[in-house]
């Protein structure tokens, strides 16, 4: 079997890599990214050599270089995690997130359905239903809600699901689609909540937090999310939406006081700072569909997920500290640039 990633160079998608090809000895995996400015091929480095791995630079908008993939790979599956994906970014220039989130979804789609892939499974999020109250924890997420988009992020993403389950119904793609909450775990861009309060903590640099940061999400380590995934591809039924959560819900300033007393720095480093404007509240994900039909749960514990997360990033410094200092974007010239 030969799958395509798109965005594999990204946090999730670059977790869902090492994970295939462990799992999956006898797939070949093809990881198709921009290398925007979180994508990063350095995390792939581990991989680069693998003879059943491949990558190719390439954006998922330009329709003759997709094409001309599909053809000489003739791909088996397709996992579609190539996106825009911060809120804070999405309110600054919505544009780039319509034109990669939903045009760029729609290419891919486009020669999923001319090459005939024997599935296209397509990764969204839970944002795309908007939030709950805070004073109702009975209520969750389920597949059946309509959606609700907040931000011109989490909309591009209703949009491009939209897109998908269109195809499936017109055009007859075998498509499958997950909405997950929150991930947490290695290779996570330094920008996101837990590695950029991590890094700052370890710096002893302020910590800013939203408003009160009372705001609560469902967090699920990103592995437990690459094993759902795995299991919708094989086994999801075609035509179907999957939530993937983890019953994990954290306030953001709980959270963030964990983090340094993990690390024994003091709450005096937390700096509140004026909140996102349409900052969803709450969310919360019901899982029972995807327990039900295919028997996933989350294996990890928040309590053991957080602290093996912070391990990695103290262990990894590296890593997070050329991305910090903008070096990480030389490290494709340094890898190809003389191929």
């Amino acid at each position: 079997m030969t799958v395509l990633v798109t965005g594999g160079a990204g946090f999730i998608g670059s977790n869902f890599i090492f994970y295939m090809l462990k799992a999956h000895p006898d797939y070949r995996i093809v990881c198709y990214d921009a290398l925007t400015y979180a994508g990063n091929l350095s995390t792939l480095s581990s991989v680069l050599d693998n003879p059943r791995f491949r990558f190719v630079k390439g954006d998922i908008c330009d329709r003759e270089a997709v094409y001309k993939l599909f053809e000489e790979e003739k791909f088996d599956y397709v996992v579609h995690f190539a996106a825009e994906s911060h809120v804070d970014r999405s309110i600054e220039d919505p544009g780039i997130f319509v034109k990669t989130n939903v045009l760029g979804t729609q290419v891919l789609l486009d020669a999923a359905v001319k090459y005939g892939v024997k599935r296209f499974h397509h990764v969204s999020t839970d944002e795309v239903y908007g939030d709950l109250p805070l004073d109702r924890p009975d209520m969750f997420f389920v597949e059946t809600l309509p959606l609700k988009a907040s931000s011109p992020y989490s909309a591009s993403k209703a949009s491009s699901d939209l897109l998908v389950m269109a195809y499936c119904r017109t055009f007859g793609l075998d498509a499958t689609l997950s909405r997950c909450s929150n991930n947490y775990g290695p290779y996570q861009f330094p920008e996101k909540m837990i590695p950029l309060m991590i890094a700052n903590a370890t710096a002893d640099k302020p910590l800013p937090v939203y408003g009160e940061g009372i705001n609560v999400r469902d967090w699920l380590y990103v592995e437990d999310h690459c094993k759902a995934i795995d299991l919708i591809l094989h086994n999801g039924r075609p035509g179907e939406v999957y939530n993937i959560g983890g019953h994990n819900e954290m306030r953001n300033i709980d959270i963030v006081k964990l983090i340094l007393k993990e690390l024994g720095k003091p709450e005096s480093l937390i700096t509140f700072v004026k909140d996102r404007k349409g900052h969803d509240m709450r969310y919360a994900i019901d899982p029972t569909k995807i327990h039900n039909e295919i028997g996933w749960l989350p294996e990890t514990k928040f309590a053991d997920g957080i602290k093996e997360t912070i391990r990695w990033y103290l262990n990894n410094r590296d890593w997070w500290e050329e991305i910090v200092n903008g070096e990480y974007k030389n490290y494709y010239q340094k890898m190809y640039g003389n191929r």
